[in-house]
């Protein structure tokens, strides 16, 4: 991001074409640091991968899961990666030197996880067919607290409510769990197509909304904190403006600000996010190649689709400061990067350099090429090689807000080597069926 003073303000703000991909693995799941300038991939073999986004190439390997990892979350400092996998563990990872903080085992695979947005040390996790927990390390051991499930109905709705509804209630699963921005409030997923806020720490529910009556499969929250992206199986992408959660009551009425949907082909969607400004709504199509650029401002415009690949795309994230999409690939797992093509300017960088539009007359000063004595050249070079050269030392101005870098690694890292692509693709989440239908395979025998 040092070259961010020389981007056009009024330029384009939404990628164009795709530009390049990145290979490593089989990359399953994608997320962004706050300042973008690293990626965090969750691989099918159950790596992890982060790659510096300026170079374009991979930085650490994390392995400490068996099986797929379906979630990536980053602490906001950078420092800490939060892993959720398929083989019933999360893992909490220090990028200083690629260790392990914590290893959490659950009772059943994890659909996802995310991570407090001011403390690393907790989190809240989803479970397949179990109760979502928020996992607390603070005190250095693993204290798991269940998190509630059944919505909250006002006294009203709880009086006109059949033996039906009430069982039909307790059966929801939560799907999905997010931190708002502030880290009071979590907000989570069912089933049954409810959405819970639970405050932070009493784990009360202090309001649930209705959105449908389908899975919720993914939520996004915009950079600011103030929209909510939400990706039920109905195949309509749903946009709420959240109010001040702190003044949230069970009688507050929260409605949908937009829909977004594809009217004629009827597409499910895989995962949905916004722009780095929250003007835009992106989703992934089921079973397609594209990715759908909406315009928030009016609900209705699709202003872009994302082409190039040649497979589905399970999972994408927009990056934090540039008009930059990356998404995940299903059958090969690769990487794409779609953004606006960038026209070399060299007069930005060199403020004396002329570009010329057609061939001129060079008048060359007297002394341009003189030869030069070798004793002088010698001289010269001296005294150059006597200045002292600072290679330690780092500018603390170039370091994120909170003063984290991660180290470069100077040794030959056996890890950094090119795995090969596993031919079996991950299928996203299903959508449609019920959550007992989902991996069922992965169900334990106790």
């Amino acid at each position: 991001m040092a070259n961010l003073e020389l981007l056009d303000p009024f330029a384009q703000d939404y990628p164009e074409t795709l530009v390049t991909q990145l290979a490593f693995g089989h990359a399953c799941c994608l997320r962004f640091n706050r300042t973008g300038s690293h990626l965090a991939a969750g691989l099918l073999d159950g790596s992890a991968v982060i790659w510096d986004f300026l170079t374009h190439g991979p930085v650490r390997t994390l392995k400490g899961h068996t099986r797929p990892i379906n979630s990536v979350s980053w602490s906001r400092c950078g420092r800490y990666v939060l892993s959720a996998a398929r083989d019933w563990k999360l893992v909490l990872w220090d990028l200083q030197d690629g260790s392990r903080l914590h290893t959490v085992r659950f009772e059943a695979p994890i659909w996802g996880a995310d991570m407090h947005p001011s403390n690393h040390l907790i989190c809240a996790a989803a479970l397949f067919e179990d109760k979502p927990c928020l996992v607390d390390m603070s005190s250095g051991k693993v204290v798991k607290h269940v998190l509630p499930t059944v919505p909250l109905r006002s006294q009203e709705d709880i009086e006109g409510m059949t033996e039906k509804q009430a069982a039909s209630d307790a059966s929801q699963q939560t799907l999905v769990t997010i931190w708002d921005k502030s880290g009071n409030y979590i907000l989570s997923g069912t089933s049954k197509g409810w959405i819970n806020i639970i405050a932070y720490p009493s784990l009360d529910i202090v309001k649930s909304i209705r959105i449908g009556n389908t899975n919720i499969k993914h939520m996004r929250l915009s950079p600011s904190g103030r929209e909510l992206v939400l990706n039920p199986a109905d195949r309509v992408i749903r946009t709420i403006q959240l109010p001040d959660l702190a003044t949230v009551t069970v009688e507050t009425e929260i409605e949908i600000e937009y829909k977004f949907q594809d009217v004629i082909n009827r597409l499910q969607w895989n995962a949905a996010a916004f722009s780095q400004s929250g003007d835009y709504v992106l989703a992934a199509s089921h079973k397609r190649t594209e990715i759908y650029i909406w315009e928030r401002a009016s609900g209705t415009p699709l202003v872009k689709i994302l082409e190039g690949t040649r497979e589905e795309l399970v999972d994408m994230d927009w990056h934090p400061v540039q008009p930059l999409v990356v998404a995940a690939g299903l059958e090969q797992g690769v990487i794409y990067v779609w953004a606006i093509p960038q026209a070399e300017n060299w007069s930005a960088l060199a403020p004396d350099f002329v570009e010329l539009e057609e061939n001129v007359e060079y008048e060359e000063r007297e002394d341009e090429f003189d030869i030069v004595d070798d004793e002088e050249l010698n001289k010269r070079k001296a005294v150059n090689e006597d200045e002292d050269v600072d290679i330690t030392t780092i500018d603390q101005r170039e370091l994120d807000q909170e003063g984290f870098r991660i180290p470069v690694i100077l040794e030959k890292d056996e890890e950094l080597i090119q795995v090969e692509h596993v031919q079996s693709p991950v299928r996203p989440r299903t959508v449609k069926s019920s959550t007992k239908d989902v991996n069922s395979g992965l169900k334990r025998k106790r």
